[in-house]
């Protein structure tokens, strides 16, 4: 078979003014070009689409991954062709991808096989530059922080309390922590100082929950970058950044089209990973395809305790958006994973192991529907090495939990190999719902209660345990005003506790939490447990050493 960039490249694209006015009614002179076949969608047009009554909106979510992943974006892509091919008016939502794990481990995130979103190796690098502007406007923050220090603090900022840290869209464990200023008076004050990924940015939050630019420019003043002397929050409009950083982001806020290899449309903006950020696509671009399509699909990171529970508690929340139906993706795979199953061993057959595994899509399930009101199906994205008793097996399982799985073959097969789950996608959303939808805490409780809530309620832990720094840190942030913010669990994807190692459905464990940031511009308060990193490093062997360059331009390795 071929590979997911020989597929993108031997695709035939139709020109994107084309599926714009053909797929979504969108004139060309709506559309702001970047090449023949992605183009960012004029906001000023989008705000005159508020009076239109809305599509349906389809949740991807999924249990707890193994280490490559289980296809949530391939999925994703799949349905969206399939309900495209069975004559619905159907957008793709997605995030765009991080340049971290494209040269890291998990490679690309522009579906794969033949369900990709394209052209896939523009969305994979640079794109129409979005990323490029978070990391700019995030950055003159910084440097403007410290050029107030340097040219007499009148703000009376305590440079040992600066939370702003500095960011670059790569992997790259060694700027983790650092200090800055070195080398004479000419240089400022030293002080410590380090990076963050671009997707773990309060900018990269603001700007997937932002509707405008006038409320970006309020979210981004809002933004605390430490403490004065005297213990009061010091904001980026205290330092006159705002209506600066809100420039360089004025144009990245327009949502980007492209399209799928089957020529449907999708929405590619924004990219917070959910085990660091809230993992959702931007708020302007679901409104925009609820707005133009009957149907939207779209995708929250990794399992359903990390991207669907802060696209409830947050997106939601925030935005008055919510979920028709959630698709939760589980593979073969995965499910012996949980059972037990080494990673090297998943390719045997192993239906007890299914059996053992089924633990962890079962809470999934039962976080989706009892804690969340959303009624749901189950994508089984087959793998070759999956056979057919083991395949039978997952669909029975899935069954006795009151819920239907759909095998798919989207990968091999496109759209055509998504038309059951399609299908029943739809069956459920004629059908009433008998859930109510709800968040899985109050705003009114308070930061603490609403980290046990989440610990209790949806991951089966025990206690929740605080580093007193952390414990203070939170103190100093509901005395500031801030406690009736959501809270953003940053947590390893792989376990509903914060062992990745600890598989399965465990109960009674203790989330331990270490750090606490407050992202006011945002809305929300990030909560990092366990030895999850907002910096993360590269593995040993990283997907960079198989991406090349030949003599006549083309790109090689890039999955």
């Amino acid at each position: 078979m071929l590979s997911d960039i020989e597929i993108a490249n031997t695709a035939r694209l139709r020109p994107i003014v084309d599926v714009a006015r053909d797929e979504l009614g969108i004139d060309p002179d709506r559309l702001v070009p970047y090449g023949h076949f992605k183009a960012k969608v004029d906001l000023r047009y989008l705000r005159g689409l508020a009076d239109r009554p809305p599509g349906r909106l389809v949740l991807m979510t999924a249990l707890s991954p193994t280490p490559a992943g289980e296809g949530k974006t391939t999925t994703t892509v799949g349905l969206t062709d399939a309900l495209h091919g069975l004559g619905h008016r159907a957008v793709a939502c997605l995030r765009e991808p991080s340049m971290g794990p494209v040269f890291g481990m998990k490679g690309g995130a522009a579906g794969g096989g033949y369900a990709q979103v394209v052209p896939m190796v523009d969305i994979n690098l640079h794109f129409t530059g979005d990323f490029a502007a978070i990391a700019a406007a995030h950055n003159l923050l910084s440097a403007l922080l410290d050029n107030h220090v340097h040219h007499g603090n009148e703000l009376d900022i305590d440079v040992r309390s600066v939370t702003w840290k500095r960011v670059v869209d790569l992997n790259d464990r060694a700027l983790r922590d650092l200090v800055v200023g070195l080398g004479g008076v000419a240089n400022g004050f030293p002080r410590e100082d380090g990076f963050d990924i671009v997707v773990a940015s309060e900018l990269m939050a603001i700007f997937c929950l932002t509707e405008s630019w006038a409320d970006l420019k309020r979210r981004i003043g809002d933004i605390v970058v430490g403490y004065s002397r005297a213990k009061t929050p010091v904001t980026a409009r205290d330092l006159g950044a705002h209506g600066a950083m809100a420039v360089l982001l004025r144009d990245a806020l327009a949502p980007n089209l492209v399209q799928t290899l089957e020529g449907a449309p999708a929405f590619v903006h924004g990219g917070p990973f959910a085990n660091i950020a809230h993992g959702c696509s931007s708020v302007i671009a679901t409104r925009a395809g609820l707005r133009l399509a009957d149907f939207v699909v779209t995708e929250a990171g990794f399992g359903a305790d990390l991207g669907a529970e802060k696209f409830v508690d947050i997106k939601c929340r925030k935005s008055g958006l919510r979920p028709d139906v959630a698709v939760v993706v589980a593979t073969v795979r995965a499910l012996k994973y949980h059972g037990g199953v080494e990673v090297a061993d998943l390719e045997t057959e192993d239906l007890a192991a299914l059996d053992r595994g089924m633990a962890n899509l079962s809470r999934h399930l039962r976080n989706l529907r009892e804690a969340y009101g959303v009624p749901c199906v189950v994508a089984v994205n087959r793998f070759p090495s999956d056979t057919d008793a083991e395949v039978a097996r997952v669909v029975g399982l899935v069954a006795d939990e009151g819920v239907r799985a759909f095998p798919a073959t989207h990968f091999t097969d496109g759209g055509a190999g998504a038309e059951s789950l399609a299908k029943g996608v739809l069956e459920v959303l004629d059908s009433p719902s008998p859930y109510t939808f709800s968040f899985t805490y109050a705003d009114d409780l308070s930061l603490t209660a609403k980290v046990e809530r989440v610990a209790s309620r949806l991951y089966g832990a025990g206690e929740v345990t605080w580093d007193g720094k952390a414990r203070r840190r939170l103190q100093r942030i509901e005395a500031d005003g801030y406690g009736a913010l959501p809270v953003c669990i940053a947590k390893t994807q792989y376990s509903f506790s914060t062992d990745p190692t600890l598989r399965g459905a465990p109960s009674g464990h203790e989330l331990h939490v270490r750090e606490v940031r407050l992202s006011a511009g945002a809305g929300f308060v990030v909560v990092v447990c366990g030895d999850v990193m907002t910096m993360p490093g590269l593995p040993r062997a990283p997907a960079s050493s198989h991406i090349d360059l030949t003599d006549d331009g083309e790109i090689l390795g890039l999955s």
